[in-house]
């Protein structure tokens, strides 16, 4: 099957108001990988007369035999149809509303009404005026058919509906084939998804990272003509990608890409110039991504505090190397993120400590900081630099005592203050 120009001429039916006919693919999914609230979601929606599907990213993972992180729904239902059926419900959102479906340890079940794409009036037509200078897209606010849902997602691997009823994938946009192929391919014309919405570009790279695929073609030529886009993106948005980047179990490789593509240095220039291969500190800052992965592997994902430490360890030890104080090394590395991604003040405190923390915690010193609520991140931060370093772990690193732990003569002693004469 020619995916490209099967997708190709949905999407020019899709434009003219026709509904496109999917390919549709008979696929039992691992059920030890299904949630079973999820399939409780789609049930009741199915038997009350609504078309329901499970979609995104939920059905690639389960497509790759990958246990997904999260299940989410699409349906024909609105937000406040589903609510009247759940008692269990939140309608969330001001201008476009999600309903959350909440159920026991705190899982949510998210339930989206079908999308059409914003740039379309009612019968599908194009609202495009003609000025292609700014394609951003600043509200998505539209209900819509499961075709044009599929059309207004970002990759084609993110496009796939399930049908659990019949036991069948739905594709619209040749998400199949990609999957098949270990391909990362946007939805249409990847320089106009990028400038719709510049974070797509770490998405595009998260995705080839966390699951091992390569990048289209086009897909990566759009990267490079378009990563300046990334200016305009939402900045907390963009810090909030980068942590993804960390915390998928790919760091090691995402990092690369973001740095072999030219994105980190959009995003972060001071950082991508630290993590080049010719300077020193940068293998091991690599390291420590890959011991970060590590972690992840065994269910021990670090806070987001040690995730960007261990990320901005060789910025913070090159401004150590041309002589500056640590307080003030640290202090000059996080500017950069604080203004370009608005790095939270709590953030930037608790990373700042915890790096600071680190001399003492070599040196063994550790007794006095065990009460303190940063021990744990600072002992992570210990525990990856020196599984980097291939040095041996304490024991006290991996598993950090509880105060009343400790020997009596390892606890610090209040100093008595001296009364004023």
């Amino acid at each position: 099957m020619d995916t490209g120009s099967d997708f190709q001429e949905h999407h020019r039916t899709a434009d003219i108001g026709t509904i496109p006919s999917p390919a549709v693919y008979r696929r039992a999914l691992p059920a030890e990988y299904m949630d079973a609230d999820a399939v409780k979601v789609l049930r009741r929606l199915e038997r009350h007369g609504y078309i329901a599907y499970l979609v995104g990213g939920g059905v690639r993972d389960l497509l790759l035999d990958r246990r997904p992180k999260d299940f989410d729904v699409a349906t024909d239902a609105r937000p406040g149809e589903v609510k009247r059926l759940f008692r269990n419900c939140r309608v969330i959102g001001r201008r476009f509303r999600l309903a959350h479906i909440l159920f026991s340890e705190g899982k949510i079940i998210e339930c989206a009404t079908f999308r059409r794409d914003p740039g379309q009036d009612e019968d599908g037509l194009s609202l495009d005026d003609g000025d292609d200078d700014d394609l951003l897209i600043r509200h998505d606010n539209h209900f819509g058919e499961p075709h044009e849902d599929a059309f207004r997602r970002d990759f084609t691997i993110n496009g796939l509906f399930y049908d659990i009823r019949r036991g069948e994938v739905i594709d619209y946009v040749g998400g199949m084939a990609d999957l098949e192929r270990r391909i990362v391919r946007t939805i249409g014309d990847p320089s106009v998804r990028f400038r719709e919405d510049p974070v797509r570009i770490l998405r595009a790279i998260k995705f080839s990272a966390r699951l091992d695929m390569g990048i289209d073609r086009e897909v990566y030529r759009a990267v490079l003509d378009h990563r300046g886009e990334l200016a305009k993106a939402a900045k907390p948005r963009v810090l909030e990608e980068l942590l993804r980047l960390l915390r998928g179990g790919a760091a090691h490789r995402s990092i690369f890409l973001t740095l072999d593509m030219g994105v980190l240095g959009e995003v972060l220039p001071g950082l991508a110039e630290s993590l080049d291969p010719r300077n020193d500190a940068s293998e091991l800052v690599f390291q420590r991504l890959r011991m970060i992965d590590e972690l992840r592997a065994d269910g021990e994902l670090p806070s987001d505090a040690v995730l960007l430490a261990a990320l901005f360890s060789g910025a913070y030890e090159a401004k150590l190397a041309e002589g500056l104080a640590p307080s003030a090394a640290i202090a000059e590395v996080l500017d950069e993120p604080s203004e370009r991604l608005a790095l939270p003040r709590r953030l930037r405190d608790r990373i700042t400590t915890i790096v600071l923390v680190q001399k003492r915690l070599r040196a063994g010193r550790f007794s006095s900081l065990v009460r303190r609520d940063f021990f744990a991140d600072g002992a992570a931060l210990h525990v990856i630099d020196r599984m980097a370093q291939g040095e041996p772990v304490p024991d006290w690193a991996i598993d950090p005592p509880a105060p009343d732990e400790l020997p009596e003569d390892a606890m610090p002693r209040r100093r008595r203050r001296r009364r004023r004469r």
